[in-house]
């Protein structure tokens, strides 16, 4: 029997979290839906049976496609991708989305720091794992133990370079268990200001424009896993045009 590791946070109102991120989860209770299907089907209460309350039901608010563990389409990070219109999340090929999985452990990097390629290296050539096409690489940085704003405010972040050569080495699909694929946005905004270097901001994303490939953030749980011998699902919903679509990642192993 598989064993299967979920990666994914649980969707829930978590009033610590910075206001973009709080989701709102309304819960109709089986009474209150027994009012509305009596009125509705105009079911008389001698036909109702004895054993049914009611049916649960819950309503999703203010979530947006990247306020939890999220998988992230091209469009997002530009219209254009290679040279052609880039994908939504709806057109992204579901082939891409199970694999086998890698995990690279940065979780010795300090908040701020950029993750580099040697530090990619480094780290596979500690653990032995050879990178092939088509695998899903995971980033683990632990900044998934993070709570409310600092969640937001800190974290390392992938740079450039390393984006790009994870790329060249055939990977589509990658992920980080922090709240986003860069360095915190706003350390990146006042280093852009302080260096006055415009190609700074959103570097690691940027990327997506010349070279098209997808990233997950928000992941969480990434320590409990071994650097490879397991594979990787991430279904994101099927949003028309979304630029990212909420995703239950899971490990699966054999």
């Amino acid at each position: 029997m598989a064993k299967i590791t979920d990666l994914s946070k649980t969707i829930e109102y978590k009033k610590e979290d910075p206001w973009f991120m709080r989701i709102k989860v309304k819960h109709l209770p089986h009474s209150k839906s027994m009012k509305l299907i009596r009125h509705i089907l105009k079911l008389p209460k001698r036909l109702v049976p004895e054993k049914f309350s009611g049916w649960a039901d819950d309503k999703i608010k203010n979530m947006g496609v990247h306020s939890t563990t999220h998988l992230d389409a091209p469009w997002h990070y530009g219209p254009i991708s290679e040279g052609k219109k880039a994908k939504t999340i709806d057109e992204v090929p579901l082939d891409w989305l199970y694999g086998d999985g890698v995990v690279i452990d940065m979780s010795h990097k300090r908040d701020f720091e950029a993750i580099t390629v040697d530090d990619l290296r480094s780290d596979l050539k500690k653990t032995g794992v050879n990178l092939k096409a088509g695998n899903i690489v995971l980033i683990r940085t632990d900044r998934d133990q993070l709570k409310g704003k600092d969640f937001f405010l800190r974290g390392t972040g992938m740079s450039k370079a390393a984006t790009e050569w994870l790329i060249s080495q055939g990977i589509k699909v990658m992920g980080i268990d922090q709240w986003g694929w860069d360095l915190p946005l706003k350390h990146l905004a006042e280093e852009a200001r302080k260096t006055n270097n415009k190609e700074l901001f959103w570097e690691g994303h940027l990327v997506g424009i010349e070279h098209e490939y997808l990233h997950m953030e928000q992941l969480t749980n990434l320590k409990s896993l071994p650097p490879s011998g397991f594979k990787v699902a991430v279904f994101p919903l099927k949003i028309k045009g979304g630029s990212a679509a909420p995703a239950r990642v899971v490990a699966i192993f054999d």
